[in-house]
């Protein structure tokens, strides 16, 4: 019988890079990055499913609230396990720091109230997920501060934006659902000469296909519910930037609004990244094999994926991301008809791919954004990003591409 260890296991070490600096790659940081074993030495991550944590004695305990000592408080504050995650998402972004939360909205709310107060300016691409742009156009003009949107594809717009001084820029390339690209490093440089801090929502990119702190970003915010778990699992968003922000105004909001990442949560997340290289390899194929196909299909009339030469930032998007991602959206030619009823038929008849509002899973998704994430904005604004009534998004997934044509074609032709 195998002989079973008595004494606890160590505390578990302060957080520190697992890894000699630039001798590993993405796939090697994926799988082993941050990793802190237990006495134990268990190979997997190890869960850590508790609360909070015990001191041998009351002056421990005031010496760690004090930060006189290093060590884990309050799962609400740090756990090891979500220090993992973090550590590891660290290492991927090449980032001085790292902070999960519990969804990537609650990474975008935090990444932008951590540094605004009332008075402020807080400019925006127009081009935003539903929920962001609810954010930024109705949340935070209620604690008094200004924001303004601007055409993200349009330089001259940021340039008039920021002509005044603003604190926070957001913007997300390629945006949700028409796969906009914005120039990073030009949008940054006026930012920063208007004193403002750049965030970029890089959902649709990953951290394996875009870095938006090598293009001059200060922020970066990641829904890990999308590539990052990949599988439909579980909530999860990750921030990351520079230590001064991330362990300075960033933590003491994240402590005291207690967004926390469940340590499951973070558990499982350590496995998705895992097998993103892999996974985001499948993606990238089978995408740029539906989106050729769609771009020829009779009823098909306009397709939008940044690889795509027809795509009006296309030059732009290879300079920035290293593939176009596992998004392509298009419309359907539905001549003089009910756009809306003809998507909806598009949609009804689909076999294999879900009508589902997520995106980045393994399983191919599809949605109509003007009628579920971008429902709230009024017709005039759709209209103006380009979100009309026969544009559908489709998350492709990692089945078979034939099967995946196959089921598209019957569905399209049969509405």
């Amino acid at each position: 019988m195998t002989e079973l260890l008595t004494e606890p296991p160590l505390a578990v070490p302060p957080i520190t890079s697992a890894l000699p600096e630039g001798e590993w790659h993405e796939e090697t940081l994926l799988v082993r990055g941050g990793t802190m074993r237990s006495a134990f030495g268990e190979t997997s991550e190890a869960l850590f499913l508790n609360s909070g944590f015990v001191y041998p004695r009351a002056e421990d305990a005031e010496a760690a609230f004090k930060g006189e000592n290093d060590r884990f408080i309050y799962s609400r504050y740090a756990n090891p396990t979500v220090a993992m995650l973090e550590e590891r998402l660290r290492l991927l972004e090449g980032a001085e720091a790292c902070r999960t939360t519990a969804s990537g909205m609650a990474a975008v709310f935090a990444s932008i109230m951590a540094q605004v107060k009332a008075g402020d300016r807080v400019v925006a691409s127009r081009a935003l997920f539903g929920s962001i742009h609810y954010i930024v156009g109705e949340l935070l003009p209620g604690y008094g501060i200004e924001t303004e949107f601007v055409d993200g594809t349009d330089l001259a717009s940021w340039e008039a934006a920021l002509s005044r001084p603003a604190a926070v820029v957001f913007l997300e390339t390629p945006s949700n659902p028409t796969l906009e690209i914005i120039d990073v490093p030009a949008v940054s440089a006026l930012a920063h000469a208007a004193g403002a801090q750049v965030i970029v929502d890089n959902v649709f990119a990953t951290p394996i296909l875009q870095k938006p702190l090598e293009l001059g970003a200060d922020i970066v915010v990641y829904s890990a519910t999308k590539h990052i778990d990949g599988q439909g699992r579980c909530l999860g968003g990750g921030i990351l930037g520079r230590s001064e922000y991330i362990d300075g105004p960033l933590q003491m909001f994240l402590r005291h609004t207690g967004p926390a990442l469940s340590p499951f949560n973070a558990w499982t997340l350590l496995k998705g990244l895992e097998t993103l290289p892999l996974r985001l390899d499948r993606h990238l194929s089978n995408t740029r094999a539906i989106a050729r196909y769609l771009e020829d299909h009779p009823l098909v009339k306009r397709v939008l994926f940044p690889e795509l030469l027809s795509h009006p930032q296309q030059e732009l998007a290879r300079q920035q991301m290293r593939a176009g991602g596992s998004v392509v959206s298009f419309e359907i030619n539905n001549g003089q008809g009910d756009a809306k009823a003809a998507a909806f038929q598009v949609l009804n008849r689909l076999k294999i791919v879900d009508i589902s509002n997520n995106l980045g899973d393994s399983k191919s998704l599809v949605t109509h954004p003007a009628t579920t994430t971008h429902q709230r904005l009024p017709v005039e604004e759709r209209a103006q990003l380009g979100i009309t009534d026969a544009l559908i998004r489709l998350s492709v997934g990692l089945e078979n591409v034939e099967d995946l044509k196959a089921d598209l074609d019957q569905a399209l032709s049969g509405a």
